[in-house]
């Protein structure tokens, strides 16, 4: 590895482990924020901070517009059990996620940049950027989408977004691999909440009770199911899956009420409503069925992150090793409402460890954010 790689790789590692030390959650995120904006106050940026726990650096080169990159800063409710001598410091929180990554890979980009329009990079300076930079540290992506506020700001219109990147470190890809696929990428997720209401009585007397368990039993796999034919029907994939069922109080009394809980995930709007109304249909009759009544509740979650095609295309051939991603994947990421405010492309880069995300043990070797911090640069050429 040349010096300048060495360099590079030292300075990514200070900033991942450092941030790794200091893990924040949701929109709380005061010793983050504090550490981005130190670094980006010493490069020739503007530093913007358009919504809550937000900060920015534009680089305005005076191009009629501009390429956005985005990194997320929110760490985990996770004790981290990794053992490693930069572990978290504040007990119950970890990035278990890779966020640390994500910001340390947009400090290298961002400081690229300074180090090309004050022509210290060999070879690149500031006439080969064809396009202003925004750079975007964002909340609350695990928790409620900060990227929605981010695109509710107006920051992308006034600062002349016309596509933006992103990244997601991958565990299950060979260290410093690069994949995506045009399209669909990640999924739409809503949380889906069902309650049933009855009538308890006793289970000697059970004509009289009108059974919430009976049609919670009744529901679940029916929905289940309907979601496998719905997969089938439309050519897409459709997930519903239940991870929680309660109901009763004691074992010999009939259950007044009941209540599911699950996750939808899906990839499209249409999909999402054929399903909501599917579900909502067999709630009804399950209910109906056992003399119940049901509530249905899905959340809003996140949109499906779906790739554009015509950048895609280009993002392809200006980063030639770009592996291919077979089947969209079933996890959601708040990236996609910035694709609904502009073109955009996301990608993942692997870790090449195999341990999940979200993991108590879920940790990395810095020598793969060396290949995404490459990857920006070429987009950032990229005409």
């Amino acid at each position: 590895m040349s010096d300048e790689k060495n360099l590079e790789l030292e300075r990514l590692t200070r900033w991942r482990r450092d941030l790794h030390r200091i893990p924040e959650l949701d929109f709380d995120l005061p010793e983050t924020l504090a550490y981005v904006r130190r670094v980006l106050g010493g490069l020739s940026c503007e530093v913007l901070e358009p919504c809550e726990s937000c900060v920015c650096a534009w680089f305005d080169l005076g191009r009629e517009c501009t390429v956005a990159l985005r990194c997320d800063m929110d760490a985990l409710p996770v004790t981290e059990r990794t053992g490693a001598a930069y572990a978290s410091e504040r007990p119950g929180r970890m990035h278990a996620c890779g966020h640390d990554g994500h910001m340390a890979m947009a400090l290298a980009a961002a400081t690229w940049v300074d180090d090309v329009v004050a022509g210290r990079v060999p070879g690149v300076g500031a006439g080969d950027l064809p396009r202003n930079v925004l750079v975007v540290f964002q909340p609350a992506e695990e928790t409620t989408g900060g990227a929605a506020l981010v695109c509710e700001s107006g920051v992308f219109g006034r600062c002349r977004a016309e596509r933006i990147f992103g990244f997601h470190l991958w565990p299950d890809l060979p260290a410093g691999a690069l994949a995506s696929r045009p399209g669909a990428l990640l999924a739409r997720s809503s949380e889906v909440t069902v309650s049933f209401a009855g009538r308890s009585s006793h289970i000697a007397r059970w004509r009289e009770g009108r059974d919430a368990l009976a049609a919670a039993a009744r529901f679940v796999p029916s929905a289940e199911a309907m979601c496998g034919r719905l997969q089938k029907e439309l050519d897409e994939p459709c997930l519903l899956r239940f991870g929680r069922l309660e109901a009763g109080t004691v074992r010999n009394a009939i259950a007044g009420a009941a209540r599911a809980e699950g996750s939808l995930r899906v990839f499209s709007d249409a999909m999402f409503d054929r399903a909501r109304a599917a579900v909502a249909a067999l709630a009804e009759n399950a209910a109906r069925t056992e003399g119940c009544t049901a509530e249905i509740l899905f959340s809003e979650g996140y949109p499906p992150v779906v790739n554009d095609a015509a950048l895609f295309s280009a993002v392809k051939a200006a980063l030639p090793g770009l592996g291919h991603v077979e089947e969209p994947l079933l996890i959601a990421e708040d990236f996609a409402f910035y694709q609904r405010a502009l073109p955009g492309v996301f990608l993942l880069l692997g870790t090449g460890t195999g341990v999940p995300l979200h993991a108590d043990a879920f940790d990395f070797d810095e020598r793969v954010l060396l290949a995404g911090v490459d990857a920006y640069r070429r987009l950032m050429l990229m005409a």
